[in-house]
């Protein structure tokens, strides 16, 4: 196992961001960035023993500073939607930014967690960005202190372990926005990929895909991922929740989600043979088909277009903080935030 620093190039106010690259024996390969503590590469093998780098992201660190779709970043201090960009803590209102129609997404899109530069520290097998965000930054209270830790196992897993601690109550709801292709990262659509979630409830929306407050089944609707089958087989159904995201980009709870690490997605590619196996300590998922997803000047001169990648942004549900109903974001000086997700290459 190996680690090494590469240096990229600097922001515009002049910080140095580097690329740590962490090998294991197998030759899998995991590249993440100071920037937007940003996962840049995965170079898992495929059925032939070749190497498929099944991350989308940028060569040039200029990508990054724009970056609007997100790629391969960690969103935060709150990921996905906020409705009307308010919510309260123990009586006191927190205005964000009003930044996707009339609600908040992913904090704030110029100065959020995936466009800041992290602290970093290296181990034999992983790497730790920690970053520190003082009371009132982006609306959110409590002086905060977030570690993200990436590690990689010989057994091909990448691990993402988050931390974070507040002297205030605050909401978190911390995730990567990794966009995945197990063909490769430049080819094409994933439409043909083949996924089995273990997720029987979701949480529909309404306009501006803001969850109503219900859990429903997904019985009987595209939403139907129990049993595995082509992410393309219904993603353009005559679906009223499908209309409103243009395709998959919804929330799913994970089935007997108890804050123990669970297997919660099985996804593979069949011409490259890859398949990623996922888990996580939280209780859902975003799962995206990069339906808005656009990129030009990309990784090897790529240009993504829609459908391209996917993600699956483990997280609380979206809005959380606004719905009793819903699991608790809120954290503070007795409840330290700490999560763990995992995929899984073979």
């Amino acid at each position: 196992m190996t680690v090494k620093r590469e240096f990229l190039g600097e922001t515009k106010q002049g910080a140095p961001i580097y690329g740590y690259h962490i090998t294991n024996n197998n030759g899998t390969e995991l590249c993440v960035l100071n920037y937007g503590a940003a996962i840049r590469n995965i170079f898992v093998k495929d059925k032939n023993g070749d190497k498929k780098d099944v991350v989308l992201g940028f060569d040039d660190v200029t990508g990054y500073l724009d970056n609007s779709c997100f790629l391969g970043v960690v969103v935060g201090p709150s990921a996905n939607r906020v409705a009307n960009g308010k919510y309260s803590i123990d009586g006191k209102t927190y205005t964000m930014a009003i930044n996707d129609g009339p609600n908040n997404l992913h904090s704030d899109f110029d100065n959020g967690f995936h466009k800041r530069v992290w602290d970093a520290s290296e181990d034999s097998d992983s790497v730790t960005f920690t970053l520190k965000a003082e009371d009132g930054d982006l609306g959110f209270s409590g002086n905060r202190e977030f570690s993200v830790t990436y590690s990689l196992s010989d057994d091909d897993a990448v691990s993402i372990h988050y931390h974070a601690t507040s002297d205030a109550r605050t909401l978190m709801n911390i995730t990567n926005h990794c966009y995945f292709n197990l063909g490769g990262h430049n080819s094409g659509t994933i439409l043909n990929h083949v996924a089995q979630f273990n997720a029987s409830m979701t949480t529909p929306v309404g306009e501006g895909l803001i969850p109503t407050g219900e859990i429903v089944s997904v019985e009987g609707t595209p939403f139907d991922f129990r049993k595995a089958k082509p992410i393309g087989k219904e993603i353009d159904a005559d679906n009223e929740q499908l209309k409103l995201g243009s395709g998959y980009d919804h929330n799913l709870i994970i089935d007997g989600a108890d804050g123990t690490r669970r297997t919660f997605a099985t996804v593979t590619c069949p011409e490259t043979g890859i398949t990623m196996q996922c888990s996580t300590t939280l209780p859902a998922f975003q799962f995206y088909a990069g339906n808005f997803l656009t990129a030009e000047n990309a990784k090897d001169g790529a240009t993504y277009g829609k459908r391209d990648g996917f993600c699956l942004e483990t997280q609380f549900h979206p809005d959380c903080i606004n719905h009793d109903n819903f699991p608790d974001p809120v954290f503070g000086p007795e409840r330290e935030y700490d999560s763990v997700t995992v995929y899984k290459f073979s």
